[in-house]
């Protein structure tokens, strides 16, 4: 069996065959900084044909991960960082491109191709209930119960950014969520930015910042390394709501582990005993006491490896079909 799996990211895009081990080989990473809609899948589907020319056999699945909704009734997607992909018919541009019958096409959100990888290559291998928790310029959630991928009635399943976790209620929350606003990669620059601005000559490492230049989720790590008072701040406000939110997702879901991924979660495996010890506060106490929080195993790869992964299963499940 040869599978293809493309994850398609806000910035970039990786392809490479996955196989049936969970390994990758043949992997091939392309910027899509300034690409949008058409574009973006004109790169997909280059990096299939190139693929497909490597490969001595037919390819039998081709598995795609999306940043954002994936319609599996229309076959469209819906992805909020590349533009001209509001309802865009992926699926059928895809299989008009394969020209065969015999290549099964699947299209998956980011999130449930996460906890995918991650149950069957990754940290969740052994796991019936895990969820990936992911958190970098946005935050979401992948979600497995009892060995099934969750992602509701229409595909949106897992949206934890909008988990209600501060009031009032305020215009901004209605673009991304409260908890998204407060917590993810852009809520630490937001919230680090607004403290320095208001900074009333207190010593900060990230005053140099003040005047509008460019702050990374990484100078704010930095700073909090060497103890900076306003990267304290911004990341102890981050781990509380962190832990609140993982507090949540244990007490209805019952995980066995949550796994934490995603761009903010290099840089944050630091904090991991704080945000766990953080969870045990809220959670139910039972299965606060039972689960396990633990760093992603397949790091960047883990939504490749995923998509692989899914387009694998439903080959063999049309295949037993036939």
């Amino acid at each position: 069996m040869t599978i293809i799996g493309i994850d398609v990211g806000g910035s970039k895009l990786s392809a490479a065959f996955i196989h049936s081990d969970g390994s990758i080989s043949h992997k091939e990473k392309i910027n899509l900084e300034g690409s949008h809609g058409d574009k973006v899948c004109s790169l997909i589907l280059k990096q299939i044909e190139r693929l497909r020319k490597l490969s001595d056999t037919t390819i039998s699945a081709v598995g795609v991960c999306v940043p954002g909704i994936s319609n599996q009734k229309s076959g469209t997607v819906w992805a909020p960082n590349i533009t001209g992909w509001e309802e865009y018919p992926l699926m059928e541009k895809i299989i008009t491109f394969l020209k065969s019958d015999e290549t099964t096409v699947v299209i998956d959100s980011d999130r449930v191709c996460y906890i995918a990888g991650e149950s069957w290559a990754g940290a969740a291998k052994d796991c019936m209930d895990a969820i990936y928790f992911a958190i970098g310029t946005g935050i979401g959630a992948g979600i497995m119960v009892d060995g099934t991928y969750l992602r509701g009635s229409t595909g949106i399943g897992g949206s934890i950014g909008w988990l209600a976790i501060n009031r009032p209620f305020i215009p901004e929350y209605g673009e991304c969520g409260s908890f998204e606003y407060f917590a993810s990669g852009k809520g630490i620059t937001r919230f680090a930015q607004k403290l320095i601005s208001e900074n009333q000559g207190q010593k900060s490492i990230l005053n140099v910042y003040k005047n509008n230049a460019h702050l990374s989720t990484q100078d704010v790590f930095e700073a909090y390394r060497q103890n900076d008072a306003i990267a304290v701040e911004v990341l102890t406000n981050c781990i509380e709501f962190w832990g609140m939110a993982i507090a949540d997702l244990v007490s209805i879901f019952n995980p066995e582990k949550i796994i934490l991924g995603g761009g903010v979660f290099g840089p944050a495996v630091q904090l991991i005993d704080d945000i766990y010890r953080e969870s045990l506060k809220w959670a139910q106490p039972v299965s606060g006491s039972k689960y396990s929080l633990v760093v992603s195993e397949l790091g960047s790869d883990a939504g490749l490896i995923g998509a692989g992964r899914i387009a694998m299963m439903e080959h063999e499940k049309n295949r037993d079909l036939a």
